[in-house]
């Protein structure tokens, strides 16, 4: 470890997608190895009338750094601890000061860095700023603290932060810097915009799909930093792939996403969790089709980011949809879609049915909450189209569109509460760098699906001899041509579930947690520690 370890990142209590997870779940492995050596530093969003639930301020930490550092362009921070395992040490930072330095920080970057910001657009100066921002705030730490720059390093991750990691190396050289990208801001856009990544995969040049997709911006930035970082990281060999022939650069190491153990609850509270949440499930599921689901119905989930695609939410809809009638099945199945979306409000007739008062027939009696873009809402508009939830189905969808973070309104049970209460989850991603929710799921005890083009799923083939029975997961193969091949697969894999005696759904659990404690940070942090010792050397390097 170095004497004093900066990690940026816009997720830092501020949960949005994986990057939290990940963040927030080695914190406590960097604490084992030394207490309090590490700052995360994240972006102050917030307000005394909405203050952050995983920041609690310390204004005495880093000896009082919050009013003593001296700050330009009246940057601010705020000190404290993370609320999570290891209680690291955090400074958010108010950037906004940044914003009017925008153009002459961008012509900065463009004449030390060709760093292309010409075509820029959405949130590309929000995290310019922070990233920014966060280097000012790193330097001024380092000087307040009274630590040589030559033992600290400072860890950027996503493009969202890395023009901090650029202008660390004009303002503070002998600092070691890393960047890791958790998926490649190109690669995701060619995802997303309904291009074969795979077919064409040798074919592809990063720049010429930066110009032709509108990413010139995010892409110049992304690459220039991975080339300009004394050590460049990624998540997995299938990114590692993605990153060599999108931004010509092959990551010098390799660090997995582990997990903290500490997030599971221990058996008889994930016992008791599972009960109540089952019922809780089974209530709505019952209260929104208008059929009464049985308390052995096989329940089944997918989770994460809104990407219909790269997420496999597609593939999640059609395969379960063609069990509908499969009269094989011992047990009826409630699909779960977990995914936040553009919501409105709770269904008032749902809320009316659960509080045990009748009400007709819902309409659209799959969706727990009404949306603002139900015309355009790709899972609620397919999900419309194949008109489910009739009254023999034997499968039945429930659409909850929203972060469950406990006060979602109808749910109100944050997700690893819930987790324990499912029998199988379904992740069969398209685009994946890594993939927390399959790594989470098994975690908790849940048997669960991933695709072969996620970096969890690559590693589940390569480690470990993949079925439900031996390690708690399996893997689809996904290609750009294998669509009803892959939904056919996931089927049966749904299918031998619901049709598997308990002593058998009991070894699928064992095998997941099993399984699950081979990625435990305490193992996968070494990668992390081969990736300082790489930054530190480059920097020793370039400095001499």
């Amino acid at each position: 470890m170095p004497r004093l370890l900066f990690e940026t990142s816009w997720e830092v209590c501020n949960k949005i997608g994986g990057i939290y997870a990940v963040l927030s779940t080695k914190a406590q492995a960097l604490q084992e190895l030394s207490k309090d050596a590490t700052i995360f530093i994240g972006p102050d969003l917030w307000s005394q009338e909405n203050p952050s639930p995983y920041f609690k301020e310390y204004k005495s930490l880093l000896r009082g750094a919050a009013s003593k550092v001296q700050l330009p362009f009246g940057l601010s921070i705020r000190t404290g601890r993370w609320n999570v395992p290891g209680q690291p040490l955090v400074v958010l930072v108010k950037f906004e000061g940044i914003y009017p330095q925008l153009p002459a920080i961008f012509g900065k970057m463009w004449e030390k860095f060709g760093v292309d910001s010409l075509h820029s657009y959405g949130d590309y100066s929000e995290g310019c700023a922070f990233g920014v921002a966060s280097a000012l705030v790193i330097k001024a730490l380092t000087e307040h603290l009274k630590v040589d720059p030559a033992q600290v390093i400072a860890h950027f991750d996503e493009w969202t932060t890395s023009m901090g990691l650029l202008e660390m190396e004009l303002i503070q050289p002998r600092t070691a810097t890393i960047f890791t990208t958790h998926a490649t801001s190109i690669g995701r856009s060619i995802c997303g915009n309904g291009k074969p990544l795979y077919d064409y995969f040798s074919g592809y040049n990063g720049d010429q799909m930066a110009r032709e997709l509108n990413m010139e911006s995010k892409h110049s930035l992304e690459k220039t930093a991975a080339h300009r970082a004394d050590c460049f990281t990624t998540v997995s060999e299938v990114t590692a792939a993605e990153c060599t022939q999108l931004l010509d650069i092959t990551p010098q190491v390799v660090t997995p996403n582990g997990f903290e153990s500490g997030f599971v609850p221990a058996d008889k509270k994930w016992l008791s969790q599972r009960a109540a949440c089952r019922k809780r499930l089974l209530d709505i599921a019952s209260a929104l089709s208008g059929k009464q689901i049985p308390e052995d119905a096989l329940l089944v989930a997918t989770s994460g980011r809104n990407e219909y695609r790269n997420k496999g939410i597609d593939l999640f809809i059609d395969s379960l949809n063609s069990l509908r009638h499969d009269e094989e099945l011992k047990r009826p199945v409630v699909a779960f879609i977990m995914v936040p979306a553009w919501v409105n409000e709770p269904r008032q007739g749902l809320l009316d049915r659960l509080n045990g008062k009748m009400q007709t027939p819902l309409h659209s009696n799959f969706s727990t909450h009404s949306l603002h873009n139900e015309d355009s809402d790709s899972i609620f508009c397919r999900l419309r189209s194949l008109n489910v939830n009739q009254a023999d189905d034997e499968v039945t969808f429930i659409y909850l569109p929203c972060y469950l973070d406990g006060h979602d309104g109808v749910l109100d049970i944050p997700y690893y509460e819930m987790l324990p209460a499912l029998d199988l989850t379904i992740f069969p991603s398209y685009y994946e760098p890594w993939g927390y929710t399959p790594l989470e799921s098994i975690a908790f005890g849940v048997p669960t699906v991933s695709s072969d083009k996620a970096g969890f799923g690559q590693w589940i083939i390569d480690d470990f001899d993949a079925t439900f029975a031996t390690c708690g997961a399996e893997v689809v193969e996904r290609t750009d041509s294998n669509y009803a091949a892959a939904a056919d697969s996931i089927a049966r894999k749904v299918k031998f579930t619901a049709i598997a005696p308990a002593d058998a759904l009991d070894t699928f659990r064992q095998a997941a947690r099993h399984t699950a404690a081979q990625a435990r940070w305490q193992l996968f942090i070494k990668h992390y520690l081969d990736a300082f010792r790489v930054a530190e050397k480059r920097c020793a390097d370039r400095n001499q």
